[in-house]
């Protein structure tokens, strides 16, 4: 299965609100989300399912993907808002439907999280040198085996300024 990992664009400066999980995404934020989505889509990429951090900023960047069509719908994920667990992701993952090598799912969360998750599905541990920047990618190739934690390929690594 392929997994993209997918960072929220630009968004409303940190403390301007009184709640931060409702931080929106900026006008530039938004304009440049859907600039790397329409590239992401010209390429062919395509999402059999997109999950998404409950943060409205990731909510809104996962909507984009939709607009896009790199994907029908969205299903909220609440590991995927920040501290959110890798091991929340594969415990669902191994419920699901989406296991197969055919698969390809995105996921739509933070910094510096899903740096994290990637290195702990490629290397077994959280190495905090992954970043992910604001509308960047990372793919990673999960095999379909009960633990795949340290057993996964990194096979892409897109900052948005490379799409752009």
């Amino acid at each position: 299965m392929k997994l993209y990992l997918v960072r929220h664009g630009l968004a409303g400066q940190h403390g301007d609100y009184a709640d931060d999980n409702e931080r929106p995404l900026t006008d530039e934020g938004k304009k440049k989300t859907t600039r790397v989505a329409r590239r992401l889509a010209e390429s062919g990429m395509k999402f059999e399912k997109i999950l998404s951090s409950p943060l409205v900023r990731a909510r809104q960047t996962a909507e984009i993907l939709v607009a896009e069509k790199l994907g029908d719908s969205i299903e909220e994920f609440p590991p995927l808002a920040p501290d959110g667990k890798v091991r929340d992701w594969l415990n669902w993952w191994r419920g699901s439907a989406y296991r197969g090598p055919e698969n390809s799912i995105a996921l739509v969360g933070h910094e510096p999280d899903l740096g994290y998750w990637a290195e702990s599905l490629v290397w077994g541990e959280s190495r905090g040198n992954l970043i992910v920047k604001k509308a960047g990618v990372i793919g990673i190739e999960v095999p379909d085996r009960e633990n795949p934690i340290a057993h996964c390929e990194l096979f892409l690594l897109i900052p948005p300024k490379w799409l752009l």
